[in-house]
């Protein structure tokens, strides 16, 4: 079985952070009145929020895209670390990485 990982990742960059789910909500535009209730179904896993969704919390809470689909911990950490490189850095890590597959 395969689980999601979208609810515990958006978990631990919003704590990271330190904002309220409401907070988070209303920083993406959800309604007031509805902000907490909607950001805990997400990190419940009742409701999956749309990729566009998902964008804007990714860049509220300062992580990329792809961090919410890390399976581990690990994976979560490299795709923080990864973004934030300069795309000449990216293409160096890139390099040495291919290198060392060939050896």
């Amino acid at each position: 079985m395969h689980i999601n990982p979208i609810p515990e990742r958006l978990k631990q960059a919003r704590n990271k952070i330190g904002i309220s789910q409401r907070e988070l909500g209303i920083r993406i535009g959800t309604d007031e009145s509805s902000a907490s209730g909607r950001m805990n179904h997400y990190e419940k896993g009742r409701h999956v929020p749309d990729i566009q969704t998902l964008k804007k919390m990714a860049d509220e809470l300062k992580v990329p895209l792809n961090y919410f689909f890390c399976e581990d911990a690990q994976s979560a950490e490299i795709a923080i670390l990864v973004a934030a490189l300069t795309a000449e850095q990216k293409t160096q890590l890139i390099e040495a990485l291919s290198c060392s597959e060939t050896e």
